[in-house]
């Protein structure tokens, strides 16, 4: 099982294996509560396609395949999710 949840939020004993994915470090949060397994920096989208989205929905479409692009060259970057999805459930902030 695949979660998802604020990195805000207090972690629980069903969370599994947690996953920061994101490049920047959540704003006011401090290391130690968040609690993670990994920070997964390049399996975010990259700062420019962030940058260009910039949360207009309009673009999701557009957002989702050139992310998909970049996942794609870099597998590296996301294969401990899937390892860790195998052995049981993650959690991705």
């Amino acid at each position: 099982m695949i979660q998802l949840k604020r990195v805000y939020e207090i972690p629980a004993s069903t969370d599994g294996a947690r996953f920061l994915v994101d490049r920047l470090w959540p704003r006011g949060a401090k290391k130690p509560s968040v609690a993670i397994d990994a920070w997964l920096k390049d399996a975010a989208p990259s700062t420019d396609l962030r940058k260009w989205f910039h949360g207009d929905f309009a673009r999701w479409n557009e957002f989702r395949r050139r992310y998909f692009v970049e996942l794609k060259e870099s597998p590296a970057s996301w294969l401990p999710l899937l390892e860790a999805a195998r052995r049981g459930t993650i959690t991705l902030l």
